[in-house]
């Protein structure tokens, strides 16, 4: 087991070292992507190019300044945006992290519980008006988009009734850090987790509905039944155990996705400086270093998730651990 998880630390070094060396050729070797016009400005002359380009290092080889930008990202730390000139890119993502963070965490507790409870529950009453119930709802979730979810959610807290008593507590779009107010972290997140939360839920409980449907016609869980067990049991301790295989692995790719700064729409509905907000602005102002280092945070998470929920297939999985 040792061997396998040294083995595929090895394969997630080599994932991000080529993850690392792809972007850095799109936004630096296509032609056309030399950033030295932006910083120098519109109409510069050519003496000022060239000196942009001799101080920011445009003029040497391509591995060169690879090297370079990686080791002032991973290493120095003061990889600087070319856009707004002197600032470091690092301390920017390193004060939007806790942000991602906290709607992701906050949101996936919730679409965790929810889908669980509303799979089971649609599995064990399968055909039942319940099961369609919960069928539609779920259906209903995905079709929401999550922009216009959460414009609806402001439209309804922050303007039409927000003097009523329900939604009088709800604050105005922003961030409260936990450490400075824990209370109002929890206001001004509460509904972006439930808006996040939506689409998950409506996608999880679907599928672990129809897992549990399947296995219910597996041997063992036929043989449990025929062991006297309650129904119950068999689905709780032997059904959600053998679906958690499926459910566990889409659930760390997700939420690896969403820490990377794919929440980005329900940070700007809810004006979060998240990581998602950030690289948009990145985007939009073409800050080289700064998209560079955003898109290796995201990897950075996708790829610690593939191996993570690998090793969490060895140990809800026997047959992997035993190499079948």
């Amino acid at each position: 087991m040792l061997s396998a998880f040294l083995r595929r630390v090895g394969q997630t070094l080599i994932v991000l070292f080529g993850i690392s060396v792809l972007v850095f050729l799109v936004f630096f070797a296509t032609p056309g992507a030399d950033p030295t016009a932006r910083i120098a400005g519109r109409n510069a002359s050519p003496q000022t190019m060239e000196k942009v380009r001799h101080e920011y290092g445009f003029d040497r080889p391509l591995p060169f300044q690879y090297a370079t930008m990686m080791k002032k990202l991973f290493i120095t730390r003061d990889l600087t945006s070319y856009a707004n000139r002197g600032e470091q890119v690092v301390p920017e993502i390193i004060q939007a992290a806790p942000v991602t963070l906290s709607l992701v965490c906050g949101s996936a507790v919730i679409w965790l519980i929810v889908s669980v409870a509303m799979g089971t529950l649609a599995a064990a009453m399968k055909g039942s008006w319940v099961d369609r119930t919960l069928i539609m709802l779920g259906l209903v979730g995905i079709s929401m988009p999550v922009f216009w979810l959460g414009q609806v959610a402001n439209l309804i807290s922050l303007s039409r009734y927000h003097d009523t008593w329900l939604f009088s507590w709800v604050p105005g779009p922003g961030y409260v850090p936990l450490t400075q107010n824990p209370l109002a972290w929890f206001k001004a997140l509460v509904i972006p987790w439930c808006v996040l939360a939506v689409m998950f839920i409506g996608i999880y409980s679907r599928i672990l509905r129809a897992d549990l449907v399947a296995l219910a016609q597996e041997d063992f869980m036929r043989t449990a039944r025929a062991k006297g067990l309650s129904p119950a049991r068999i689905l709780v301790f032997h059904g959600l155990r053998t679906s958690a295989i499926t459910y566990v692995s889409l659930f760390g790719l997700d939420f690896a996705q969403l820490l990377g700064g794919g929440a980005l729409l329900t940070e700007v509905v809810f004006g979060l400086p998240g990581v998602g907000r950030l690289t948009y602005q990145a985007l939009t102002n073409l800050d080289l270093p700064l998209i560079m280092a955003t898109v290796m945070y995201s990897a950075t998470f996708v790829v610690l998730a593939n191996a993570v929920v690998d090793i969490l297939y060895i140990l809800l999985d026997p047959r992997v651990r035993d190499g079948r």
